[in-house]
């Protein structure tokens, strides 16, 4: 269990959250200072909380309560918009359990509240409830609604495209796949490891070392490699672009991608950038 925070700490988030001032859904961020307190409520446990405008970040925790990022609540946000046409907090969304999801290992935060809401299915690599994405059994396919994978493509081993392909085959008619990952603004995804194959990894030293065999029988030696979330659980095998997600939707069958970065600051949802953002794809 994690520790209470100190008085002092509680009391200035409250202070923050009382004097900040709230924002309509339509303002436009550009036209607020970066150094502007917002007042949001997190749309996944409902609570009130403040932050500055510079502070909403993809990856750091801005909700008091139960640690949702940017991505989490964009993620929900996106769910309810796509699913039930509209702009309610996951937390006042009605029961629906004639809608169908299926997550790949899922953030708890948005996990939690998403089955409570949703006929919806949390999945692990690792653990149960197992589903490996690169090899999806065939009673599953055309079972869901929709399906979310977030930051979790950049470190499926190649090739990438089948992991795409399944998610597709997994999806209902009219089916929508809400995905994020790392990704650049550059022409090409890098694959770091294009020729992967017979593959292991070792550690030493507190240092991880990647050894594959080719098709064709070559030794390769990687010890440049990048991990998230912890060395040896998460090793990332791609940067993504782009250009190069927009052909692999296409390549998969959906039908049309839309780029999700739209703000949303009374969830406290703002991207500053235009990389690394949301993406919804149709089936």
């Amino acid at each position: 269990m994690a520790a209470a925070q100190p008085l002092a700490t509680r009391l200035g988030r409250n202070l923050l959250a009382w004097t900040a001032r709230p924002v309509k859904a339509t303002t436009d961020p550009r036209s607020l200072s970066p150094h502007r307190r917002l007042r949001f409520r997190c749309n996944l446990c409902g609570a009130h909380d403040a932050a500055l405008l510079s502070a909403l970040s993809r990856e750091i925790a801005s909700c008091a309560k139960c640690g949702s990022t940017v991505r989490f609540r964009a993620i929900a946000h996106i769910v309810v918009r796509e699913l039930l046409r509209s702009d309610l907090a996951l937390s006042d969304a009605p029961m629906r359990r004639d809608l169908r999801g299926l997550g790949l290992t899922d953030a708890h935060p948005y996990a939690t509240p998403l089955a409570e809401h949703f006929d919806y299915q949390n999945t692990f690599y690792h653990t149960e409830p197992k589903l490996d994405i690169m090899d999806v059994p065939r009673e599953r396919f055309g079972q869901y609604d929709f399906i979310i994978a977030s930051d979790v493509f950049e470190h499926v081993a190649p090739p990438v495209s089948r992991a795409f392909a399944n998610a597709r085959r997994l999806l209902k008619p009219g089916g929508i796949f809400v995905f994020t990952v790392p990704f650049s603004l550059d022409p090409m995804t890098v694959e770091h490891f294009p020729e992967l194959h017979e593959w292991r990894l070792e550690q030493s030293n507190g240092r991880f070392t990647l050894y594959n065999r080719t098709r064709d029988g070559r030794d390769q030696v990687f010890d440049q490699l990048v991990f998230h979330g912890g060395d040896g659980s998460t090793l990332e095998m791609r940067l993504f672009s782009r250009a190069g997600l927009e052909r692999e939707f296409a390549d998969a069958g959906f039908s049309r991608i839309r780029i999700a970065d739209e703000p949303y600051l009374p969830f406290g949802i703002y991207w500053p950038e235009p990389w690394s953002v949301p993406i919804v794809a149709y089936t």
